[in-house]
């Protein structure tokens, strides 16, 4: 537990540190890497990922974090090519609003259905990662980055998840829904532009 609260303060120390991505002597890996933990909704989302994954157990474990990565990747090469899809910002704030309320609920579906849940919320964090692009960055390298920051986040997810269900299933169970309501009602105010 010490371990997982130290990296996870270590994610968020980094984070804020590389918030001025584009002064000095950077790389694509880096603003990519830095981009998913710039935005409290991104950190959100791709966390509650996460929960969702463990909460749902089994193969869901890999596949529903995998579909949001593989999605992602599309909507990040259509913000790289310019694209525009629209309602990006509000597709976001709705992914908080709706991973969050999944996790609080304990939702139960297939994983197929999860996977499709959060592949198509994938498409607007991954256009707003690549539209986001420096243009002096790599963007095979600034990918790659905002892959890596998103798998760990995922991953974090995950760890809490079955941290918070080895806490016994009635105490594990309100955890996870102060948790995902929480997500939920910061989603709300990312929609109302108060966050």
């Amino acid at each position: 537990m010490r371990r997982l609260i130290l990296i996870i303060a270590a994610l968020f120390a980094s984070s804020a540190a590389q918030a001025h991505v584009g002064v000095g002597d950077t790389s694509g890996f880096v603003h990519g890497f830095a981009h998913p933990l710039s935005g409290f909704d991104h950190i959100l989302a791709m966390v509650a990922v996460g929960l969702f994954a463990a909460h749902l157990g089994g193969r869901a474990l890999y596949l529903v974090p995998l579909s949001f990565v593989a999605m992602m990747v599309v909507g990040g090469v259509l913000g790289m090519a310019g694209v525009q899809l629209p309602y990006v910002e509000i597709g976001i704030g709705l992914s908080v609003v709706v991973l969050g309320a999944a996790v609080a609920l304990g939702l139960n579906v297939p994983t197929a259905i999860a996977m499709a849940l959060v592949g198509f919320f994938a498409i607007f964090h991954g256009h707003a990662h690549g539209a986001e692009m420096p243009e002096s960055a790599s963007g095979l390298a600034y990918g790659a980055g905002f892959i890596v920051a998103t798998a760990a986040l995922h991953a974090i997810g995950i760890g809490l998840g079955i941290l918070i269900g080895k806490a016994g299933e009635a105490g594990g169970r309100r955890v996870l829904q102060t948790v995902g309501g929480a997500m939920a009602l910061a989603g709300v105010a990312i929609l109302a532009g108060l966050i």
